[in-house]
Order: structure tokens, then C-alpha cells, then sequence
């Protein structure tokens, strides 16, 4: 964690470097390989080689440049065998085509009156004479050369660094996020039901696979398992909830009729609710495409789509489904949801909002603190000391 600490605040200083108008290409480079390698960034350390004129890569690259100067009319069979052996001189070196030295780059550092593989500094330092000097050249280097080769390789290390910058920034954090969720939905799932918990494990597995037909199995596999979940937890019945059947088929429903009458809250209640209806008519319309052969409108995206959307969904009906088994005992207004904190201290959505924001911001919730809350009255006050665990 630290090394990540130290290679984002390095990047930092790289990108501050490019984005200042006296800023030293130079020192970006260096900064932005420093960060690279400190993170394992192999790919951006060695293209910051390249442009530090490392000889290690900078000799056969600019091996490769003389080759395609000399071959700019090339036979097929000699320019082919040739390119061929310069590439693959490259390839052992760990650098890759279209990465470390890609066409535009090439084309770039062809022109050795623009400072070809040196290093950056030297060619920085070749530009600034030039211009200090009122120059357009010195008979080896010349300005405008000069000038597009270091556009290029500010602009392409900028690219560089903003990436790095996200990915220490940002790193895994849907990523991080989603497992958090996955993990979750796995254990509670485990408890209730193992054979559910393996299926939804099983189709997060398979579109990952590069398999087309283990997409559509686990397509298959979320509906199935949303059908015994509904089974689980709101079993078939004759009855009707609010004009909806509730028989063997319609497990969408009887997941409908689990949420109405275990979320208190009518906004939440209505937005679970649909959340439910959308999935299940999207697998239903996904079953009757893959149960007629239309392969090719059930590719992976579609199939993670569904994964997705499941693990989304079933995390709301086991939050729900464990609030229902809870004790009734009083919840503690600082562990409280804000579904909890509308329902039952009787105010509106936003006020209840604002309570929860407060909380967060002050740490806790009490009496005196709640009170000053806009929108809380002594109604609600009382209704906290009834429902909740709270310190006067």
C-alpha cells in the first residue's frame, strides 16, 4: 500500500511536470519511470528507457530506423527477411510493436535532424540553444524536428502517465467494490441455500470462460437459480398478491411479493420491485432467444450483464430477507439504513437523507444532535426513543 502511496504521488509530479509550460520533459520521463517501476509497470518502464536513450533498447531500435531508411523502395523478399530479424531482435528485448515502438513513434525518430533515439534531455537541450540562439538549426539538429519530437513524446507520456495515474488512483476500485458485493452475496447465500450459492459461483465463472456455450449456461443458470430463490423465500402459492399470481411459474412475482411485504420503506419498495420485474423479463426475453438458436445476439456482455444483474438483485432480497428474520428487538439509529430511518421515524426520504449524512459527518447520532437536524421535530424525536436504541 505504501509503494503504491509513494509511485502515485511520484506520477503526480511526472504529469504536473508535462502540464507545466516550462515543465522538464526529462524529469517527467524519469519521474514516470520511477512510478512504473515501482508498481511492476513493465510496458511504460521500458518505453521511458527508450526515450531516456537507453542503449540497451535505443541501439536496436535505431538499427531498425537505419534498416527502413536504407529500404525505402524495399524488395519483397529482402525487406521481409530483414524487418523480420530487426523485429524479432526487438521482441527478445521485451519491447512489443505498437507499444514501444509504435509506426507513428518510428516516423518520428526516422528523422535524425529531429534527435532519433537520443536522450530526451540531450534533445530538450538541442531545442533550447536553438531557440535561445534564434536558430533554425546547427547543421546536425534542426528546430521543427526537434519541436515534433518532443510534442510526441510529451504528449505520448502524458497519455502514459494519466493512465498510470488512474489505475493507482482508481485501482480495482469497481473491481474492489464488486467483490466486496460477490463475497458478500456468496456467504449469506451459503447459509441459506448452498446449492443456490454454487450456481450464482458457477455462472460468475463462466463468462469469464472464452466458451460461447458456457455464456449462455450461465445466461441459463441465473434464471434458474432466481427461480429457486423465489422458491426459498416466498414458496408457490394459489393466493394472489395485489393481481399477480403467485404459482410455480411465476417466480418473478413471488420475488415481487417477498419485497412488498418486507420493504417498509414505499420508494424503496417500488424501486426493488422493479429492479426484479427488469430482470426477470430480460431473462425470460434472453431464454426464448437461446431456446431458438440466436446465438448471436447472447454473447458475453449480455451474459455478464445477467451475472451482474443477479448479484445486484439478490443482494437486495437477502438484505431484506435478513431484516425480516431479525429479532424485534430495537436497531440502533447509528447502524440504521436510511430505509429504516424514514420508515420509522415517519419523515420524508430527503430528511432522512440529511439524518444519515449528519451521522456521517459527526460520527454519531443522539437526541440533542438529531434535533438539530431541519425537518426533525419533537414527533420524530419520540419516534426515535420508541424505534431505536438511542443516547438522550
Amino acid at each position: 500500500m505504501q509503494e503504491k502511496k509513494v509511485a502515485l504521488q511520484v506520477v503526480e509530479e511526472a504529469l504536473k511536470e508535462l502540464e507545466t509550460p516550462k515543465g522538464s520533459i526529462l524529469s517527467a520521463i524519469q519521474k514516470l519511470q520511477r512510478a512504473s517501476s515501482i508498481v511492476g509497470d513493465e510496458e511504460k518502464r521500458l518505453w521511458c528507457s527508450i526515450q531516456l536513450g537507453d542503449a540497451t533498447y535505443a541501439g536496436p531500435l535505431k538499427d531498425l530506423t537505419d534498416f527502413l531508411l536504407e529500404h525505402q523502395e524495399p524488395s519483397a523478399s529482402e525487406y521481409q527477411e530483414g524487418l523480420s530479424m530487426h523485429i524479432k531482435a526487438l521482441v527478445k528485448l521485451g519491447l512489443v510493436h505498437e507499444i514501444h515502438f509504435t509506426n507513428e513513434e518510428l516516423n518520428i525518430k526516422l528523422d535524425n535532424s529531429g534527435g532519433g533515439y537520443a536522450n530526451i534531455g540531450f534533445i530538450e537541450e538541442r531545442y533550447t540553444d536553438l531557440v535561445r540562439q534564434k536558430k533554425g538549426n546547427d547543421g546536425t539538429y534542426y528546430k521543427n524536428p526537434l519541436n515534433n519530437h518532443l510534442n510526441f513524446v510529451k504528449k505520448k507520456a502524458h497519455e502514459l502517465a494519466s493512465n498510470l495515474y488512474r489505475q493507482l488512483k482508481f485501482s480495482g476500485t469497481v473491481r474492489n467494490c464488486f467483490d466486496l458485493l460477490k463475497d458478500a452475496v456468496d456467504d449469506k447465500l451459503l447459509d441459506l441455500n448452498p446449492v443456490i450459492s454454487e450456481q450464482l459461483m458457477l455462472a460468475f465463472k463462466s463468462v469469464s470462460s472464452s466458451k460461447e456455450e458456457e455464456w449462455s449456461q450461465a445466461l441459463t443458470t441465473c434464471r434458474r437459480l432466481i427461480e429457486a430463490l423465489a422458491d426459498q423465500i416466498y414458496p408457490a402459492t394459489n393466493d394472489m398478491g395485489n393481481g399477480r399470481s403467485l404459482g410455480k411459474t411465476q417466480y418473478v412475482n413471488r420475488i415481487w411479493a417477498f419485497m412488498d411485504s418486507s420493504i417498509e420503506s414505499k420508494s424503496n419498495k417500488e424501486l426493488a420491485k422493479t429492479h426484479v420485474d427488469f430482470l426477470g423479463s430480460w431473462l425470460e426475453k434472453i431464454n426464448k432467444l437461446s431456446n431458438k438458436g440466436v446465438h448471436a445476439e447472447l454473447g458475453q456482455l449480455e451474459a455478464t450483464k445477467a451475472v451482474f444483474h443477479t448479484y445486484l438483485m439478490i443482494a437486495d432480497v437477502l438484505e431484506y430477507l435478513e431484516g425480516k428474520q431479525e429479532s424485534n428487538d430495537k436497531p440502533d439509529i447509528n447502524l440504521a439504513t436510511i430505509d429504516e430511518l424514514e420508515a420509522l421515524l415517519g419523515v420524508n426520504r430527503n430528511i432522512a437523507k440529511e439524518i444519515f449524512k449528519h451521522r456521517i459527518k459527526e460520527g454519531s447520532l443522539d437526541c440533542d444532535s438529531l434535533a438539530k437536524i431541519a425537518g426533525v421535530g419533537p414527533k420524530a424525536i419520540q419516534k426515535a426513543k420508541q424505534e431505536f436504541i438511542i443516547e438522550d
